[in-house]
């Protein structure tokens, strides 16, 4: 079986691959010549940044094991959508748990202030606050989501959730659809997006949305980037409609210079870093997509076209 890798960090999936799997024959596409190696193998491994283009000119996969969770470069509409496409699925959950613990914390324990009082050589005896009881509301409860509310839930918070309908889901308690958003935001300490990019999660982060906000709450956005309206996010924190804002994810990446992202009040840039892909747990995913593939099954992470995801 012929399988071609077309990512950054190539030689790493290659090793992984040849020790797990020795049976296979890796092509690594690269440049130029990925349009014409793509045409030599039926099964493709990759960033869907790269494919976009191979894609387009003319070049189909049996099937495409996508290495991000991300597949928006893929959806466009000039690009085919008659093949098996599957997306990183069960790779992100703890490192992206890690991401939000981690700003949730250092918030809570005013770390920046601290680190400043240090550089100014002044004692910041404040107190500390506590997750303890906090309401966190975590929008985008897929796979990911959940992950992110299982790990956080020994912290003592309080767990909420949106998703695209209302369902019973543990730990939250409550899982409420897109529309009750403003409802729920508005009783939040946390708010973290993990939505993906779709027509129905565009610009929904605006100044109406951002104006029922607690004043002393927090936006994390580690979903994707077209989720917020850039402009409404600096006035609403200007305006101390909101306390902070982590953004890891831009509409454009990377953010070009004088965005006003990156003199905001009380905003802080994670350039796109939350949840990379872990290569050996990529290629778990996908040899075990691989025997499935093989037997005729369902594919964990099947992409439905129509939905976007």
């Amino acid at each position: 079986m012929r399988v071609l890798i077309a990512e950054q960090d190539h030689a790493e999936y290659q090793r992984l691959l040849q020790q797990a799997a020795p049976q296979l024959e890796l092509v690594v596409g690269e440049g130029a010549a990925l349009a014409e190696q793509a045409a030599r193998c039926p099964i493709w491994l990759g960033e869907p940044d790269l494919f976009a283009s191979v894609l387009r000119a003319g070049h189909k996969p049996a099937w495409l094991q996508s290495t991000w969770a991300g597949i928006t470069a893929l959806l466009a509409d000039d690009l085919p959508q008659d093949y098996p496409l599957t997306r990183a699925v069960g790779v992100f959950g703890q490192i992206m748990a890690e991401y939000v613990l981690c700003h949730m914390l250092a918030h809570e324990r005013e770390l920046v202030a601290r680190q400043q009082a240090q550089r100014e050589q002044r004692w910041d005896g404040r107190l500390p606050g506590s997750l303890a009881g906090r309401r966190v509301l975590i929008v985008g409860t897929g796979e990911i989501g959940a992950a992110v509310a299982r790990f956080l839930q020994p912290f003592n918070v309080e767990l909420s959730g949106v998703a695209s309908s209302p369902r019973t889901l543990a730990p939250f308690t409550e899982v409420a659809a897109l529309g009750e958003l403003p409802r729920l935001v508005a009783q939040a300490d946390y708010v973290v997006n993990l939505l993906p990019n779709t027509p129905a999660t565009r610009d929904i982060y605006d100044a109406a949305l951002l104006a029922g906000f607690k004043p002393s709450a927090v936006l994390i956005n580690a979903g994707r980037g077209t989720s917020v309206v850039d402009e409404d996010l600096v006035a609403a924190l200007a305006a101390d409609q909101l306390a902070a804002a982590v953004i890891d994810v831009c509409r454009e990446e990377p953010l070009p210079p004088g965005h006003p992202f990156w003199t905001a009040r009380n905003l802080t840039l994670t350039g796109h870093s939350a949840a990379p892909t872990l290569p050996h747990l990529l290629v778990e995913l996908f040899l075990a997509n691989l025997q499935r593939y093989q037997a005729g099954a369902e594919l964990h992470g099947l992409v439905d076209f129509a939905r976007g995801y």
